[in-house]
């Protein structure tokens, strides 16, 4: 394979992007449960296995939300995570949301939107919560392909899921580049 494949990992402070790297790692490479986790001060760059293809997934700490699209060159898709159980950062993630979509550089980039935490006890139905973000209309009008899914990174659910989007667009990328 000739170049890296990146996936950025973006989403507000808190929202389980370390979390859902440490299990995806865990469901790749049968490791223990995962220790605990600390928010991400800076950048982490975690590299994933999949069927001999190998993803570097660059996570963002949620506090470096200004500087983002410095890290959007080189990129083959996206993944922003939205704790769903957190309803008051939700106009903020849906503001960041934008702002990644409409970013030139990712124009051709693959985006997977996570709406984490849905073990958690929620004050809104995920429906009310798309609807809140105006995930139909958002779908609508970005240019590049958009998956939405609903995970728990805590307990697991939606993982598998998220890493055959991530083998999926790797192999869609294989054909362009990003950037």
């Amino acid at each position: 394979m000739g170049r890296k494949q990146v996936c950025l990992l973006l989403g507000a402070t808190g929202v389980g992007k370390t979390l859902l790297l440490k299990r995806l790692q865990n469901i790749l490479y049968a490791l223990d449960s995962p220790p605990s986790t600390l928010p991400t001060v800076g950048t982490n760059l975690t590299d994933l296995t999949m069927k001999k293809k190998k993803v570097t997934v660059r996570e963002i700490g949620g506090c470096m939300g200004p500087i983002w699209p410095s890290y959007f060159q080189d990129c083959f898709s996206v993944i922003f995570m939205v704790d769903s159980a957190n309803t008051v950062q939700i106009s903020s993630s849906c503001i960041q949301l934008l702002s990644v979509l409409s970013a030139e550089p990712l124009s051709n980039a693959a985006v997977l939107i996570l709406f984490n935490k849905r073990d958690m006890p929620c004050l809104m139905s995920l429906t009310e919560i798309k609807s809140l973000f105006r995930m139909d209309d958002i779908i609508a009008s970005a240019p590049q392909p958009v998956t939405t899914l609903e995970v728990s990174a805590r307990s697991g659910q939606g993982l598998q899921e998220v890493l055959s989007w991530l083998e999926s667009s790797l192999d869609e990328s294989d054909d362009t580049v990003c950037g």
